[in-house]
């Protein structure tokens, strides 16, 4: 029998609790799950893809899911063609809201046509639906405590200073 892999990409910046649910949830349907830190040329980081990386292993460090989870970046290519690279059938994406099925909708189709690979939309625990990753940027720029929607090692990392990076 072969292996269900699939890939939840996204930017990360910072990652979230409601990132962290959709890749719990996207581990426990997949034997192998990778968690890629891709590039989005239409925002501005705020954080290094490194730091992302890093974030992200600390955030899945000891949990239920660890041993199932690669973290990995991609920036060399379309985010299917890491996916075939890895064996990858699935594409995970977290939709919060019809502004996130519209904007998923198209790229799923290309993806789709360009390398036969599907994209399952997981629709947030409702604690979480409301949280982005830029809604985090603003409220840490701003000096608002950010503990309720980021992992542990997150909060700890924002509130040292580093959100002026």
């Amino acid at each position: 029998m072969s292996s269900r892999i699939a890939v939840v990409p996204g930017s990360f910046d910072p990652p979230t609790l409601g990132h962290l649910d959709v890749i719990r949830r996207a581990a426990a349907l997949y034997d192998e799950l990778h968690v890629l830190v891709v590039h989005n040329p239409a925002k501005e980081a705020m954080l290094p893809i490194a730091q992302r990386l890093s974030l992200l292993e600390q955030s899945i460090a000891d949990s239920d899911v660890e041993s199932k989870v690669v973290v990995a970046s991609w920036s060399m290519g379309l985010l299917v063609d890491y996916a075939t690279d890895v064996g990858a059938s699935v594409l995970v994406k977290g939709i919060r809201s019809q502004v996130d099925v519209a904007y998923e909708t198209p790229m799923a189709i290309v993806n789709r046509h360009l390398a036969h690979i599907e994209t399952v939309f997981l629709l947030p625990d409702p604690a979480h639906a409301m949280v982005s990753s830029s809604l985090v940027r603003q409220v840490a720029s701003l000096g608002g405590d950010v503990s309720p929607f980021v992992p542990p090692a997150v909060a700890a990392f924002l509130d040292t200073g580093a959100r002026n990076i």
